[in-house]
Formats: structure tokens, C-alpha cells, sequence
């Protein structure tokens, strides 16, 4: 017998209408979850998309975000808020004994995020955030390659960048760029992308230190445009990244091993919805007379069925149905531990900015 979907609510419309309604049809294709409620301040934005369009007709509208919280026909609620305003709402979710998705970056700092952790623990709801691409199929057999100590060898350096030409008009108003609402701007929106491709290629395992790259780029409002750093392990390993929203869309992954070496070209949106492709490279070398290579880099595409948000909100209700069938002792724990540990880094190369691109110690 099928188990009855996980019924999900949002909270908040206005800036983010067009990525919510690219939500709302990523659920619809994922049997075990559903949209039930929508709290929105500015509900006239909301209900323009409803039907057939946007929003399925049953899908209850609420002009408040406690009236999404009170619902008890509400099983989980994705919040997709400025960074400054989530923690709040999350843990006021988390009290309700709701599950949370939170939107990236989830917080303006760890403390913040470590209060939302304590109570999504304290009420054994899951916590989840909305790193989308960490659910693509394309990421499972990219891990498979570089956790492979025959063809990938141990991890020496990786690079990782997110950048998109914004106009005029979002660089006025866009909420991530403003700093009473967001705060974090591009290291926020895409430097948390690449804080998190590393991580992942590192296998989680935080850098000792994170040193801020000269030349960040601040709006009038003292909000980060671009900026990049480097990340040092001590076991010999080297990362860097560089965020921006003032250059050409780019999304790239380089990890390189000791006997072989990954390379994504879109690793945050697939170039292709359903097909995503990498390259992989093993034991590469010059030939005898240096006129070209020997095994050269082989490419490899990867076909979903689904798209990559429906991808993660079947992760994330297969979650929640665990909790409600077994109790809140199966919450899965590694979720929370990836999001605190972007969240750690990114807050190191913060304060590195700050402090003229001097080395920070991570924390813990």
C-alpha cells in the first residue's frame, strides 16, 4: 500500500515567484509529496500563477506565514526567506513539529543556523537545505569516480566557480543584495555553491584555514558582488573558488587526485534538464615526443527521469515519511552536518574579507 505523500508548505512568494513556481512543478512529478499551503505577505503575487500554469487549485492560500505554520493538513514547510529573516521563521516551523527546508545560504552566520539545528533536534523534525544539485544522479556517479583510489587516487586540489551576469535592475533591488535583509550577496547566493562543491569533493572534511582572495567587489550598500578564497588542509590538500554576480554565466568543477581528475562545466543547472554530463580523466600523460596526450579525458552523460529539484523534494518527503513510520530517533543527521559545515567556511572567508584577506581558522 502506497503511503500517503508528505504535505509541504512554503513560506513567502514575492521575489522568488518564478523559482517557486519551477518548484511547485517539480513536486507535482514525485508521487510521495504534495503542496498543500502557501503563506504569502503579498498574496495577490501568489494567486496571479495559480492554475493551471502554477500552483495546482487545491493548494490553500494564506495571507500569513503562522496561518501555513498552524495548518495541521501541513507535514513539512520549505522556507525560502533572506538569510536574515529564515532562522526565525525555521525554528518557529521546527516548534510547530514541522519538517524544514531551508533555503541556501540558511543563515547569516553558524550561530544563527546552530539555533534553527537545536530545535529541529529538540522537536525530531528532519532538516534539510535547498542545495539542489547534491540530488542529481550526475553527483552520485561523479562521487563513485572520485572516492575511487585506483582511478582518482587521493584528492590534492579543487577548484570551483559560480558566476552570472546580473542586470541593472536586480543589483538594485534584489533581496540577496540587500543588506537588511540578506547580507551575504554573492558569497551567499553563489559562493555557497562552491563552498559546497568542495566540501563534497573533500568528503566533508572542513579545511584548517580559508584565506579571502583580493579584489572583492561591494555594492554601495557594502554587500559582497564577487570575491573568492582559498581553502588549505593540512594534509597537503588546496582549494579555491571565486562567486560573482558581474560576470558571465559559469559553473565549474576541476578536482584533481593523484592518478586522475574530474571536470563539470554546469554542476549547479545542468545544461539539459534530464541529461547532465562530466568528464574523468585517469593516468593522463604526454606522449613520448610531447604532441598530445595518453589517456585523455573521456566524457560521461547521465539521464535522469526527473529533474534535479523534484529529485530533492523525493529525498527529502522519503525523510520525512521515515520520521512519521519509525519515529523521530531516524532523522538523518548527515544533512544538517553539510549545511553547518558550508555554513562554517563561508563564515571564515566572511571574516577573512573583513580582515583584509588574512588566514582564518575554521571553526568547529
Amino acid at each position: 500500500m502506497a503511503e500517503t505523500p508528505i504535505r509541504l508548505g512554503i513560506l513567502g512568494y514575492g521575489e522568488i515567484s518564478r523559482r517557486l513556481s519551477k518548484l511547485s512543478e517539480a513536486i507535482a512529478l514525485v508521487p510521495n509529496i504534495t503542496l498543500v499551503a502557501i503563506g504569502c505577505r503579498r498574496i495577490h503575487k501568489a494567486t496571479a500563477i495559480t492554475s493551471p500554469e502554477g500552483f495546482p487549485e487545491w493548494v490553500k492560500m494564506y495571507e500569513s506565514y503562522e496561518a501555513v505554520l498552524d495548518d495541521p493538513d501541513v507535514d513539512a514547510v520549505y522556507v525560502p526567506l533572506p538569510a536574515k529573516l529564515q532562522p526565525e521563521w525555521a525554528v518557529a516551523v521546527a516548534e510547530r513539529k514541522k519538517h524544514v527546508l531551508l533555503d541556501k545560504p540558511v543563515a547569516p552566520d553558524v550561530a544563527e543556523l546552530d539555533r534553527v539545528l537545536a530545535a529541529c533536534e529538540a522537536n525530531g523534525v528532519q532538516f534539510m537545505d535547498g542545495t539542489v544539485w547534491v540530488h542529481h544522479r550526475r553527483t552520485a556517479e561523479m562521487e563513485e569516480f572520485i572516492s575511487d583510489r585506483q582511478r582518482f587516487g587521493q584528492v590534492k586540489s579543487i577548484h570551483t566557480c559560480f558566476t552570472y551576469y546580473a542586470n541593472p535592475e536586480f543589483l538594485e533591488n534584489d533581496f540577496r543584495l540587500k543588506p537588511d535583509l540578506d547580507g551575504l550577496g554573492a558569497l551567499g547566493d553563489a559562493g555557497w555553491y562552491c563552498i559546497r562543491a568542495i566540501l563534497w569533493a573533500a568528503d566533508y572534511q572542513l579545511p584548517d584555514s580559508v584565506t579571502a582572495l583580493p579584489g572583492s567587489i561591494f555594492n554601495k550598500g557594502g554587500v559582497l558582488l564577487s570575491c573568492g578564497a582559498s581553502l588549505i588542509w593540512g594534509d597537503g590538500k588546496a582549494a579555491t573558488f571565486h562567486c560573482s554576480v558581474l560576470s558571465n554565466l559559469t559553473m565549474e568543477i576541476t578536482a584533481t587526485g593523484t592518478k586522475g581528475t574530474l571536470q563539470v562545466h554546469d554542476f549547479v543547472v545542468p545544461f539539459q534538464q534530464y541529461t547532465a554530463s562530466y568528464s574523468t580523466a585517469s593516468g593522463s600523460c604526454l606522449e613520448e615526443l610531447p604532441t598530445g596526450w595518453k589517456a585523455r579525458p573521456s566524457e560521461h552523460s547521465v539521464v535522469s527521469d526527473l529533474p534535479q529539484e523534484a529529485l530533492m523534494m523525493q529525498k527529502f518527503a522519503g525523510l520525512v515519511a521515515g520520521i512519521k513510520r519509525n519515529g523521530k530517533e531516524t532523522h538523518n543527521m548527515n544533512w544538517p552536518a553539510m549545511s553547518r559545515k558550508t555554513q562554517l567556511v563561508l563564515d571564515a572567508v566572511k571574516i577573512s574579507i573583513e580582515k583584509g584577506c588574512e588566514g582564518v581558522e575554521v571553526g568547529s
